[in-house]
């Protein structure tokens, strides 16, 4: 059981997760619409089951890759921990059960969960001819905030979108920085990401304008949450402050030729970013 959360970094699920809930707890403000255990349940079994089929699809498709990057060649395929038949088998199983937890939340839901699969599963391949990648894997996380509000109201509605626009530009910008450790090895080997088309220095600079980008659709997010649900406070507003500022403070730990700290930007602030944001959103709510 340990090697296979340890396959899919489950403890990476602090990421997205809030943000769904954060959809959900939108969700079951709308008109007309009560709450329900049972679809906030499934919602948090969609997350796991489709994240979990998404890393290990990822660690498969890459295993060859993994094998002669010095920074990846102890994950659990190329050490030998996990064969890559038992990943993929893993990977089906867990697509699977997130196709049929979509089922018994609502007809739409289950229609889009291939779409979903898609993007998540789809996103293991982009590096190999886009340097864009970053932001494919920033809208596989961007469909948990809309997926958990559809699974509550069945409609689409701005405020999630423009939620899952801030999860899409936060996560792109982030996995910039992440990158930047892979940056000669994606180079030698014809891999693509930002810092191999621009540089150490154009990467930061990109990451930073793209969580600006971030910041200000926040900001017109939580304005709007707060016209349209009423839900305008001190909380929300002090929520946003502390995610804006994660995006800033992550920024001041990593420089060209100084990547000492980015699993600390990477993992430590942003994980703390989103369960911020998330709890003051729903405590806004009720409080």
């Amino acid at each position: 059981m340990r090697n296979y959360l340890s396959l899919i970094k489950f403890s990476h699920t602090v990421f997205a997760l809030p943000f769904a809930l954060v959809g959900f707890v939108l969700g079951i403000h709308y008109p007309g619409v009560e709450f329900d255990p049972v679809v906030l349940i499934l919602i948090i079994l969609c997350m796991i089951f489709a994240r979990s089929a998404a890393m290990a699809f990822n660690r498969f498709v890459d295993r060859h890759i993994d094998a002669v990057n010095a920074r990846t060649s102890q994950r659990e395929i190329p050490a030998g921990v996990i064969s890559p038949g038992a990943a993929l088998t893993f990977t089906l199983i867990s697509s699977g059960l997130f196709i049929l937890c979509t089922y018994f939340i609502n007809p739409l839901c289950f229609a889009l969960s291939p779409v979903a699969l898609a993007v998540v599963l789809g996103y293991s391949y982009t590096k190999r001819f886009t340097a864009f990648s970053h932001f494919i894997l920033g809208l596989g996380l961007a469909l948990a905030p809309i997926g958990a509000f559809l699974a509550v109201t069945e409609v689409f509605d701005v405020i999630p979108v423009l939620i899952g626009i801030v999860v899409l530009l936060w996560v792109g910008g982030f996995d910039i920085i992440y990158a930047l450790q892979d940056e000669s090895f994606d180079t030698e080997h014809k891999l693509h990401s930002i810092p191999t088309f621009l540089g150490a220095k154009g990467a930061l600079v990109m990451s930073s304008v793209v969580h600006l980008m971030c910041g200000a659709v926040c900001i017109y997010a939580v304005y709007r949450m707060g016209n349209d649900y009423e839900a305008l406070s001190w909380l929300l507003w002090g929520g946003a402050g502390m995610f804006l500022a994660s995006l800033a403070y992550q920024h001041t730990l990593v420089k060209p030729g100084d990547l000492s700290k980015v699993n600390l930007a990477f993992f430590t602030t942003n994980g703390l970013a989103s369960i911020i944001f998330g709890t003051a959103v729903i405590l806004d709510f009720y409080i």
